[in-house]
């Protein structure tokens, strides 16, 4: 949704609202940040997350100061980026990024259905590595009773999105200098194995 707080004071032309642009992002990207104040103190904290539908979900400890901040309704900016380049130009002043990034404006929903937080709990691994839920042994009460998932609607949200190449000055064109970009990408390499896994053959869905 466009508001005042998602619509950017530069290069507007940039940002998205659709679904269609920003939950790809929200699904490709592992992490967020989530900041907020406290006692006018700015406070910005990466953390794991999935989505699904038209909201996200973190997790954290009972006993976590953050967790503990927000929990109850404190307003949260939540960011995530992609970067998918560096973009050399023929000047340092006109380099940019290539990037895809979703903004989020919401405060936090205490997920207190045991089955929605099981959900949740279960959509955070996976996201961060597919399939490894089932492989897992199952989550014990204790564990739950010390687990606090918090949601967050995508209501207030927006996209903004960099790509091609470099936009140099026309006077600097003609420069015999290199410009163009270097494309980033995150791969994941092969699993290392725990000492004690090492006899345990590698599960398909991490091959």
């Amino acid at each position: 949704m466009q508001t005042t707080r998602t619509t950017p004071s530069r290069l507007a032309k940039r940002a998205h609202y659709d679904e269609v642009t920003i939950h790809p992002i929200l699904d490709e990207a592992l992490f967020c940040t989530v900041s907020y104040t406290i006692e006018n103190q700015p406070m910005a904290i990466p953390t794991a997350f999935a989505r699904k539908g038209d909201k996200i979900y973190i997790h954290g400890s009972v006993g976590s100061h953050f967790i503990r901040t927000i929990e109850n309704g404190a307003p949260v900016c939540i960011s995530v980026m992609l970067t998918d380049g560096l973009v050399l130009a023929k000047s340092a002043f006109s380099h940019s990024v290539n990037y895809r990034s979703v903004v989020i404006f919401a405060t936090a929903e205490k997920v207190t259905d045991e089955t929605e937080k099981m959900e949740a709990l279960a959509l955070i691994t996976d996201h961060l590595v597919p399939n490894r839920w089932a492989d897992l042994r199952p989550t014990t009460d204790s564990e739950m009773r010390k687990t606090t998932v918090l949601a967050f609607s995508l209501a207030e949200a927006s996209a903004k999105v960099r790509t091609g190449g470099p936009n140099d000055d026309p006077e600097d064109l003609t420069l015999p200098t290199w410009s163009g970009v270097i494309p980033l990408k995150t791969i994941r390499l092969a699993p290392v194995p725990a000492e004690i896994s090492k006899a345990i053959p590698l599960p398909d869905y991490l091959a």
